[in-house]
């Protein structure tokens, strides 16, 4: 081994001598506009506002670079975690002294499976109970009050206490967290949960996390509600004041932005209309006595976190700013200004097809949601959006979180992009533009104002449309979608449902439960639930509970609730995803494959060696596999005539010359002419987009269309499928 001493002496023949300081002197710092030029000699000739600026949805510009003046003029990210606007997190030690909820929903469809799944979930390491309801009772309907296809469909059906007590049998749900979340209305919820633990003598102070409702999310959803919105108010009042007295650590209100999210919205508009929508509930709840304290401790906000990785950490660590801002407003506490706040991965961004993808997608977007900083997350398996969740699926989703909590140190750094050049400025401006946005639906009357006359549905339909349309144009990528199509795939099944049988066995436990109850005293029970006085705030759940321990239903209390009540109803903004199009292209093309054995096929007429063709060939390949058309590939033809009789020989409906622009002019419209003069019906497209002059050669050649990066890929596929017959 040498030592320090042999060291000097190779140096300088033992002489010593000492390692320079290192230093940057030498380098002197360039300024922006030289910086810039750089950059102008690099792109050649490219335009510097158009090549190097990114827009976004929210109507944010991204700049090319941040430097550190960018966060001279800002004040908020020199704050502490922990206080004044929050922004930094309401929590000073970040993770450090409370991990973010594990929160993964489990969807089993009857009670007993439902139980067994949260069980598992808890076991391998979720830490809070979070089943979803099926979408009857979501909606205050029993088995027997629903319709076909709503029972049991993506959660567990709940009606009377029996059921609710077999899906919490042996989970102590007293020391775990609740994430649940009722539905327009919660009532019935909160007092079967109520039931259940006196039941078993757990004290209701013991509770903590929601058994949550958001009307008005649901009213926008569903496009309906079968009671006015003051009604809704009404209970909601009831509730908080209930948690207020019996369960301070439990929430009762949801404001749900997955509706706009879903829908397409962006993450601006995302934001503003939830502010507005607690702006609502806020001054609802003040005309009926609770404080906006008190309801902000019994409110919790739910994001979905999308695919803008640096977008959506400016977009969480912005509403902490937002929600301290309203609390403010209103004169409220400091500890109100902290906002509770949970999080779910995208639905909007899962696809169908090659939904091994959505892996990636969750692993981004919950990543953006650990540094943006939140308190509970759900991490949607890769197949949620195509069947029920199976054990592995439901395994990997869950491990992300894990991994994240226990083996990425994502939990050693209390805001870790505090101060950073790039979202810092972001935050700003997301902050800015949200609160003007905000206060825009503000001036108009609020948000239940604005959706009933339809101004938010409207909004968020020309974002939605601008997706649509940048994916047509694959100016958006989804990988396995509109780009790089795996044409070997085969799509996930669906495991079978016996829903008819689900549906039977529910009818026969409700029969058993009338036939097993006293009916005179269910019938007094829910006429007190009818006729409930709602300026009496703590009683409304205590005598739902009372209902459900006499052997009432949820549906039948969520139906005395409603006696009398006139619906209400608005344009819903229903979901969406945003490849939704692309799948429904691709599985007409399958569909028609399968009921005729006939494809759209497409031959290459490649020109000259594979150099000169091979990069349009795999371009316009990948795009016509997108609508999985049928594709002859070749490795070229060295004349105009070889190139012609294979095409006519292949018998293929189209024809797409590939080669360079530089040896287009010769022989592109030469291939077009040969083809046209032996069969005038096959099709002849071109590689790439033509110049004026080599365009009004191919013109005149015949030529039917162009393919290149300036195509609209979705609306060039479906007139191809129309053309074919495929619908």
């Amino acid at each position: 081994m040498e030592t320090e001493n042999d060291l000097k002496t190779a140096q300088g023949a033992g002489e010593e001598s000492e390692i320079p300081e290192i230093n940057f002197d030498e380098f002197t710092i360039p300024t922006y506009d030289e910086w810039k030029n750089e950059v102008i000699t690099a792109l050649k000739g490219g335009n510097f506002d158009k090549q190097m600026f990114t827009d976004t949805y929210e109507g944010i510009t991204l700049n090319p670079i941040y430097r550190m003046e960018d966060t001279e003029s800002l004040t908020q990210c020199k704050t502490y975690p922990g206080q004044q606007s929050e922004l930094r997190g309401v929590h000073s030690a970040g993770y450090l002294s409370k991990l973010w909820t594990i929160a993964q929903k489990i969807d089993g469809k009857t009670a007993e499976e439902a139980n067994a799944m949260q069980k598992r979930e808890l076991l391998k390491g979720s830490t809070a109970i979070a089943f979803n309801l099926d979408t009857a009772t979501s909606k205050g309907l029993d088995a027997d009050m629903a319709e076909d296809g709503t029972v049991s469909d993506c959660g567990v059906s709940l009606s009377t206490l029996k059921d609710l007590e077999i899906v919490l049998d042996g989970i102590k749900f007293d020391e775990i967290e609740l994430a649940l979340y009722a539905g327009a209305s919660n009532t019935a919820l909160l007092g079967n949960i109520a039931a259940v633990a006196e039941k078993k003598g757990i004290s209701l102070s013991k509770l903590h996390g929601a058994v949550a409702a958001d009307p008005i999310g649901e009213w926008i959803a569903d496009g309906k509600l079968p009671r006015p919105l003051d009604e809704y108010y009404d209970e909601m009042a009831h509730t908080i004041s209930w948690a207020d007295k019996n369960t301070p650590a439990l929430r009762t209100v949801l404001i749900d932005a997955d509706v706009y999210h879903d829908g397409g919205a962006n993450d601006i508009q995302e934001v503003a209309y939830a502010m507005s929508e607690a702006v609502d509930y806020i001054k609802a709840m003040k005309l009926r006595g609770v404080s906006v304290d008190a309801f902000a401790k019994h409110v919790r906000f739910h994001f979905s976190v999308g695919a803008n990785f640096f977008m959506e950490i400016a977009k969480l660590r912005a509403v902490k700013m937002l929600w301290a801002q309203v609390i403010e407003a209103f004169d409220g506490k400091e500890e109100s200004k902290k906002i509770n706040l949970f999080v779910s991965t995208s639905s909007f961004t899962q696809t169908v097809f090659d939904p091994y993808v959505n892996l990636l997608r969750a692993a981004t977007q919950s990543f953006s949601a650990v540094i943006g900083g939140m308190d509970g997350m759900y991490v949607k398996p890769f197949d949620h959006v195509i069947r029920p969740s199976d054990e592995f699926s439901r395994r990997i989703a869950r491990n992300i979180q894990i991994m994240m909590q226990s083996e990425f140190n994502f939990t050693q750094t209390v805001d870790p992009v505090g101060g950073s050049w790039y979202v810092e400025p972001l935050t700003e401006e997301f902050a800015t533009k949200a609160w003007k946005k905000f206060q825009e639906v503000e001036s108009e009357g609020g948000l239940a104002l604005n959706l009933k006359n339809g101004k938010v549905q409207e909004a968020v339909n020309v974002v939605l449309e601008k997706r649509f349309s940048n994916l047509a144009k694959r100016k958006d990528r989804a990988v396995g979608n509109n780009m790089y199509p795996n044409m070997t795939e085969e799509l996930l099944t669906a495991p079978e449902v016996d829903f008819n049988k689900i549906k039977a066995d529910r009818l026969a436990e409700l029969n058993e439960n009338a036939h097993r109850r006293d009916q005179k005293l269910v019938d007094a029970a829910l006429k007190v639930v009818a006729e409930y006085d709602s300026n009496e705030k703590y009683d409304l759940v205590d005598i739902a509970k009372d209902a459900l321990l006499a052997g009432a239903t949820m549906g039948e209390i969520t139906e005395a609730l409603n006696d009398g009540a006139a619906p209400i109803t608005v344009a819903p903004i229903k979901p969406h995803r945003w490849t939704e199009r692309f799948e429904e292209m691709r599985k007409r093309t399958e569909d028609f494959k399968k009921k005729t054995g006939e494809n759209v096929t497409v031959f290459l007429a490649n020109m000259g060696p594979i150099p000169q063709h091979k990069g349009r060939a795999d371009f316009v390949t990948s795009f016509m596999q997108v609508a999985e058309f049928d594709v002859e590939l070749n490795n070229g033809f060295p004349t105009v005539e070889e190139a012609v009789d294979a095409a006519i020989a292949s018998k293929r409906d189209i024809a797409i010359v590939c080669s360079t622009d530089a040896t287009y002019p010769e022989l592109a419209p030469a291939v077009c002419k040969g083809i046209k003069a032996k069969n005038p019906k096959m099709k002849v497209f071109l590689a790439g987009a033509p110049s004026a002059e080599l365009k009004e050669l191919c013109e005149a050649a015949g030529f039917d269309d162009y393919i290149s990066v300036k195509s609209n890929c979705y609306e060039t596929l479906t007139r191809m499928q129309k053309e074919r017959g495929m619908f």
